[in-house]
């Protein structure tokens, strides 16, 4: 097999700039989860403000991030990371100062247009700038050190909580986000615009209103009831404009949803994994963070703390997931990976009272990490490399779009499925859906993804051709059939 080239002083900068831009949109989506009881205390709500506050982020992140494939492919990559740093860090600062609960869940919703402006454009600069065995490597350097940043920010989190405030939790942004324009500037690297590019303003309108819609009936719901035209109102108008917004994908000339995309069974067999995986994690990290600190009676540091050993498995193994995926292809890693964290969710039924960690909890957390690690790098490097290079932005913006939209419908159905409260009744129920949908994204992948056909004459390939499943057109002898 060819060796993996090693990455020019350019392509160092490039990725570090990808994962610093990423990483504090990880970062606060879920220092969030620990912080939840703190602010409770401080600025009272109950469960529903709870679902708020995340679904908040969520909802603006999930419906924009779409548009923002376009803004990029308009303005270019560099321009709108630099816009999109700014205005995260002007949110986070606004969140920090937050006087009371409803003012909170509004900065946080800005907070979600910032990070819609980074994600996307983020892992494009990647996709744009490596190729091949160095791209899936690249992806799973990316995705690892932005993973551990999602499974680090609840111990971050917990230590503010308990010796400051979970007001300086959310200020820390600003150091990465100073650090990254520093680094956009020393990058000198031309900015790229795609011609004949233009936003589909309606579609995004469409969009928020059709997830804002269902996400709101489906909290509320909990206290006004399902009969309430207050809810069911909502829930048609959001289906309604929801559906509005998949036909005006279908017809428009620049579609900021291309559902041509679908039509490339990596792409869409990849998204559905994705749906299934990543609502498993929000479910799990909010129902858990939550859970320790308000029933089993943790301080926030030790609650943000319980997942730690997942960032350290991440640290040690998803560069070298990456690599392998890479060279072998990413269906083994994304049929076991989600199976054996699902495996992990269930052992953490074991969670009881009295509560102990080391034996409740701790041997599921290290199942689940070595999930986690099997299947992010992977999962994310199928998908992108379904895609032609050029329609990069485009398609991490979709993917990007599910795994948050995904997390944003399973915490506003948080109250149906843990049955009003997280006692521990409420998250035996999460960690079982959590299982459940992480082993169905499990078969989806195992079911669904195409291995690249091996070409030993690829050069820097790894043995590997890449992917060219551009359309749908793309030649199905690019599969192998299990």
């Amino acid at each position: 097999m060819t060796a993996v080239p090693p990455m020019t002083a350019g392509q160092r900068l490039v990725l570090a700039i990808a994962i610093l831009a990423s990483l504090v949109s990880f970062l606060d989506g879920t220092i969030i989860n620990v912080a939840l009881p703190a602010i409770r205390r401080e600025l009272g709500g109950g469960l529903g403000a709870q679902q708020w506050i995340v679904d908040a982020y969520l909802v603006t992140l999930g419906s924009l991030i779409l548009v923002a494939g376009s803004i990029s492919d308009v303005y270019g990559r560099i321009t709108v990371i630099r816009i999109g740093l700014i205005a995260f860090g002007a949110a986070s600062l606004a969140v920090a100062l937050s006087p009371g609960v409803e003012f909170l869940i509004v900065a946080r919703a800005v907070q979600g247009i910032a990070g819609a402006l980074l994600v996307p454009s983020s892992l494009a600069l990647i996709t744009s700038n490596f190729r091949d065995a160095a791209q899936a490597r690249a992806i799973g350097l990316w995705t690892g050190m932005t993973g551990i940043a999602m499974i680090a920010g609840p111990v971050i989190g917990g230590v503010f909580v308990d010796f400051a405030s979970w007001r300086y939790a959310f200020a820390i942004n600003v150091l990465p986000i100073a650090i990254t324009l520093v680094l956009l500037k020393l990058l000198g690297q031309k900015d790229v615009r795609e011609q004949g590019v233009r936003i589909d303003y309606l579609g995004a309108v469409l969009c928020s209103l059709g997830l804002g819609g269902v996400v709101f009936a489906l909290i509320e719901q909990d206290t006004l009831g399902w009969g309430s035209p207050a809810i069911y109102l909502p829930l048609a108008g959001g289906i309604l404009a929801f559906s509005g917004f998949l036909v005006r994908q279908r017809v428009h000339s620049n579609p900021m949803l291309p559902l041509s995309l679908f039509r490339v069974r990596n792409f869409w067999t990849g998204n559905i994994a994705t749906a299934l995986i990543y609502g498993a994690l929000s479910l799990n990290g909010f129902a858990l963070g939550v859970y320790l600190q308000q029933e089993a009676k943790l301080p926030a540091t030790l609650a943000g703390a319980a997942s730690l050993p997942v960032t350290l498995i991440m640290i040690v193994f998803s560069s070298r997931v990456g690599g392998l995926s890479g060279r072998y292809g990413p269906r083994l890693f994304m049929t076991a990976g989600p199976i054996i964290a699902g495996i992990g969710a269930l052992m953490m039924l074991l969670i009881g009272d009295p509560f102990v960690y080391w034996w409740q909890v701790l041997p599921g957390i290290l199942v689940f990490g070595v999930g986690l690690t099997l299947t992010v790098s992977p999962l994310t490097s199928a998908i992108l490399g379904a895609i032609d290079p050029s329609r990069s932005g485009i398609a991490s913006a979709v993917n990007n779009a599910v795994s948050r939209v995904a997390g944003l419908i399973v915490i506003a159905m948080l109250a149906v499925i843990v049955g009003g409260t997280l006692d521990l009744n409420g998250v035996h129920r999460a960690m079982i859906v959590t299982a459940v949908l992480l082993i169905l994204g499990g078969i989806v992948s195992f079911l669904g993804i195409r291995n690249p056909v091996r070409d030993a004459g690829a050069p820097g390939a790894s043995g590997l051709a890449a992917p060219s499943a551009t359309g749908a057109g793309a030649p199905k002898k690019q599969e192998r059939r299990p």
